[in-house]
């Protein structure tokens, strides 16, 4: 049986570092960076809807590519996931014993690597293909989902910085790969059902 694989020799103290942040600093910065960690990933829900509603006006080659964000962020968190089962590394609230904002996941949770920073990069990076602007908001806010989850003790920081990683690859590649083809997906995709999806009334 594998067990399971300890990172805090990797960056563990500062990790611990970063708790004792947490735990020093006012009760209002905590609160506001715990709800952004719990609930954060909304914002990039909303960022692909007005992207993809946006592109839908643009015409429907556009809307492919918008379209793509999704179902990128759902590739990058099956392949992260994958990967926990692989490196099957402790969370290291379980492994430093230490307390922390959020409450520490029950064994079996793997760490390594985050989900919520890789799908925050696949989101980040689908955008950026779609809108400039909207791909510039989603990169900040990956980063600071990102640190947000080693703040509130779920993560190491090496766990944020591979899930981000693993998000912005996927993302890379999917998004690239949409783009090398978007007239006959377009074509494809007007001739069914989803017309509606990918041009405007």
């Amino acid at each position: 049986m594998m067990l399971a694989f300890d990172g805090a020799g990797i960056d563990g103290s500062a990790y611990t570092d970063v708790v004792e942040l947490a735990h020093r600093s006012p009760a209002w910065l905590d609160g506001l960076v715990s709800a952004w960690s719990t609930y954060g990933l909304g914002l990039f829900a909303v960022l692909m809807v007005v992207g993809w509603w946006r592109a839908r006006h643009a015409g429907a080659r556009a809307a492919v590519v918008a379209l793509a964000a999704p179902v990128t962020v759902v590739v990058a968190y099956a392949v992260n996931d994958a990967l926990k089962l692989v490196v099957r590394e402790d969370r290291p609230c379980q492994s430093l014993r230490v307390v922390t904002l959020e409450a520490c996941p029950a064994p079996g949770d793997w760490s390594f690597p985050s989900n919520h920073a890789a799908i925050a990069a696949a989101a980040a990076v689908a955008l950026l293909f779609v809108s400039r602007r909207l791909g510039a908001v989603a990169a900040v806010a990956a980063v600071v989902m990102a640190a947000s989850r080693v703040w509130v003790g779920a993560h190491y920081p090496h766990d944020v910085v591979a899930g981000l990683a693993v998000g912005a690859v996927v993302g890379l590649l999917l998004t690239s790969a949409v783009r090398r083809r978007p007239d006959a997906l377009a074509r494809r995709l007007t001739a069914t059902r989803l017309r509606p999806l990918l041009v405007a009334p």
